[in-house]
């Protein structure tokens, strides 16, 4: 039983692996280190870095920025344990990553921007790229310098090209999502006059509700947060800091695990677990609907399909894609990003067949 079982997962782990292959590729990292006398540093004072593929024919003038995700540690023992480990330090990083998705370089799987200048920029920070705290504690080491790496990597961006960008997309998952949100008009400000900009947050949009327990424990996380005093007071001036990051299920509010099973498939959730992400459904699109109209903001809103779908071949181009309104999400990102703004689709409630899963 256990060696069929075994067996299984190998067979399993072996067809991601081919389906790794054929639909994706290879990118080696690069390291600014130049960027470590600016202070621009990863939390345990190693240098920021970057993988990038270089564009090629019509798209050479166009760039795409994507920022790595990877949750957010909170106080100094969580940011300690982070700093050991590839989202705290460069020296942790593997030499290559697979680029597939938005990342591709084939025109069948990425047809918008398979041939611009793809850039992946990796986490290290903590806190989506926010810090800017001076001081260094000598007995924990730790740096919160986010805000400078982001600047450092864009810097260098420019020197290598971006300087002369016709089209930029500012993308990210998760924590890199919120930071694609975070620093749009930021990046907009330091391209040239006349380059299109548009920015991109996957799964990047966390809002502010009661957990599943009821309780509401983002607020104290994300006042623990080193960079919480240093974000833009354009932005604090306007909402509370703890309205940034929110999550529906995390795992301090479900201690017994009543949550595992419902998370990783929909028939195996209750119907109070049900109807409780269904109120979560409502919070979110009336949270979509305070942002305004604008002719210039596009949307896809699919019902608990997966964590990040543009990094994944199979969610961003494939034939069992997600689809709203007969439209995919790459469909919708590549209108928004160098066609007409303002595209939307949202899916219904009741979770359909392909929307099984977050």
């Amino acid at each position: 039983m256990v060696s069929a079982r075994l067996c299984g997962w190998l067979n399993f782990l072996l067809c991601v692996l081919i389906t790794l292959k054929v639909d994706g590729f290879n990118v080696g990292i690069t390291y600014i280190e130049s960027a470590v006398a600016k202070g621009a540093v990863c939390l345990d004072g190693s240098p920021p870095a970057y993988h990038m593929d270089k564009g090629f024919g019509a798209g050479i003038n166009n760039w795409l920025v994507h920022f790595e995700g990877g949750g957010w540690c909170n106080n100094v023992t969580t940011c300690l344990d982070r700093k050991e480990t590839r989202l705290g330090s460069s020296k942790q990083m593997v030499k290559e990553v697979v680029f597939s998705g938005i990342l591709s370089n084939k025109a069948k799987f990425n047809p918008d921007f398979y041939n611009w200048n793809r850039i992946k920029v990796r986490y290290c920070d903590g806190a989506s790229f926010t810090g800017d705290v001076e001081a260094v504690n000598p007995a924990t080491n730790l740096h919160f310098r986010g805000a400078r790496v982001w600047l450092a990597v864009i810097d260098d961006l420019l020197e290598k090209g971006m300087r002369n960008a016709e089209n930029t997309l500012l993308s990210g998952c998760s924590a890199g999502g919120l930071t694609s949100i975070l620093h749009c008009d930021r990046f907009h400000s330091l391209m040239p006059v006349g380059t299109k900009v548009k920015c991109l947050s996957d799964a990047g949009y966390f809002i502010n509700v009661n957990d599943v327990s009821g309780t509401q424990h983002i607020e104290a996380f994300y006042n623990d947060v080193e960079s919480a005093k240093n974000l833009p007071s354009y932005c604090t001036s306007k909402i509370k800091p703890s309205m940034i990051k929110n999550i529906l299920a995390p795992g301090v509010a479900d201690p017994h695990g009543h949550w595992h099973y419902c998370k990783l498939d929909i028939k195996d959730c209750s119907s109070s677990q049900l109807e409780t992400m269904q109120g979560f459904r409502m919070e979110f699109l009336s949270a979509l609907t305070g942002l305004g109209a604008s002719s210039s903001r596009g949307m896809f809103i699919n019902s608990c399909y997966a964590h990040c779908q543009s990094e994944m071949q199979e969610t961003w181009l494939r034939e069992d894609s997600p689809i709203l309104d007969k439209t995919s999400l790459m469909v919708i990102s590549g209108t928004n990003s160098i066609g007409s703004p303002g595209v939307a689709g949202i899916s219904p409630w009741g979770l359909n067949s392909g929307e099984s899963k977050f």
